[in-house]
C-alpha cells in the first residue's frame, strides 16, 4: 500500500509542479523590467546545484544526520562505481538540453502552446502569440519532446535495475547536468557573464523558477521509480489541461479551439484507461 501510494502522491505533485513551473516561467521570461533578462543557461546550471544540495541533506537526513556515513554513501556509490556513475552522463546531458530548451520555447510560445501547439505555423493568417518566434519555439518544444522520452526510459531503466536510492542517483545526474550546464554558460553566454555577472537579472521570481526547476526533478525521479516512465507523461499530459485552463482564464494569452478540447478529452480518457483495472473473471474449479 506504501509504495501505491507514493505513486500517487508523487504523480499528483508532478502535475502541480508542471503546471507551476511553465506558468511561472513563461510569466518570468516574458516580464518586461528594468536591468538584463536572466540568463537560462545560468538558471539551469542554479537548479542542477540546488538539486544536488537537497538531495545531499536527504541521503543525510537517512543516514541519521552523520557526517561520516554520508561520507561512505558518496564513496562507495559514486566514487568507488564510475562505471555506475558515467551511466548518468547520457540521460544528464539530454535534460540539460530539455532545461535549456524550455526556456527558449517559453520565451517564444504562450504557456499552453509550448506544452500543445494547436495553431498552423508560417501560414498568412497565423497569428503570433507574443514577441518572439513561434517557429523557433515549436522547434524548441519537439526537440524537448524526442529528448526527453528516451532520456525518461533510460532513467527508468537504470533506476529500476540497481538498489541505490532515488537520491544517490540524482546527486549523479546533478554532478553530470551542472558540468554539462557550466558548459553551456560559458558557450553560449560567456561574453554577457562577463560583463554583467552569471546571476544577472535574477529577483525572486527567477529563484522561484529555478526552485520548481529543481524540484521538478526530485519529484520526475520519484515517479518514475514509483510509478513508471508512462505514467509521467501522463502527469504531464494533466498538466497541459490545468496549464490551459490557467491561460485561458487568468493569463488570458491562448484561445483553445475545438481540437485542442478534442485533444484534451483524449487526454483524460486515456489516463483514466491506463489506470483502470477492471475485475478479473472468476475461475469455476468445477470444470478444471
Amino acid at each position: 500500500m506504501f509504495p501505491s501510494r507514493l505513486k500517487y502522491v508523487s504523480l499528483g505533485v508532478l502535475v502541480l509542479q508542471t503546471t507551476s513551473l511553465v506558468l511561472t516561467m513563461r510569466y518570468s521570461r516574458t516580464l518586461l523590467g528594468e536591468g538584463p533578462r536572466y540568463l537560462a543557461s545560468s538558471a539551469v546550471v542554479s537548479a542542477e546545484l540546488l538539486k544536488i544540495l537537497t538531495c545531499l541533506l536527504l541521503v543525510f537526513y537517512d543516514h541519521s544526520f552523520s557526517v561520516r556515513a554520508l561520507n561512505r554513501v558518496l564513496n562507495e556509490e559514486i566514487l568507488n562505481k564510475p562505471m555506475e556513475t558515467l551511466k548518468l552522463a547520457i540521460p544528464s546531458g539530454i535534460y540539460t538540453l530539455q532545461n535549456n530548451l524550455l526556456y527558449v520555447a517559453l520565451s517564444n510560445l504562450d504557456a499552453a502552446t509550448y506544452q500543445w501547439p494547436t495553431e498552423s505555423l508560417g501560414g498568412p493568417s497565423s497569428k503570433p502569440l507574443s514577441a518572439g518566434s513561434q517557429l523557433v519555439g515549436v522547434i524548441a518544444v519537439l526537440i524537448a519532446c524526442f529528448s526527453s522520452g528516451f532520456a525518461g526510459v533510460y532513467f527508468e531503466k537504470i533506476l529500476k535495475e540497481t538498489k541505490q536510492s532515488v537520491w544517490v542517483r540524482n546527486i549523479q545526474l546533478g554532478l553530470f547536468g551542472l558540468v554539462f550546464g557550466l558548459i553551456g554558460v560559458f558557450v553560449y553566454d560567456g561574453e554577457r557573464v562577463r560583463e554583467s555577472g552569471v546571476f544577472q537579472g535574477y529577483n525572486s521570481l527567477t529563484w522561484t523558477v529555478v526552485a520548481l526547476q529543481a524540484l521538478g526533478g526530485l519529484v520526475i525521479a520519484a515517479v518514475i521509480k514509483y510509478a513508471d516512465n508512462i505514467l509521467k507523461g501522463f502527469a504531464t499530459s494533466l498538466s497541459i489541461i490545468l496549464s490551459t485552463l490557467i491561460s485561458y482564464f487568468w493569463l488570458k494569452d491562448f484561445d483553445p479551439t475545438s481540437v485542442f478540447f478534442l485533444g484534451a478529452m483524449l487526454v483524460i480518457a486515456a489516463t483514466f484507461l491506463y489506470g483502470y483495472e477492471g475485475k478479473r473473471p472468476a475461475i469455476n474449479h468445477s470444470k478444471v
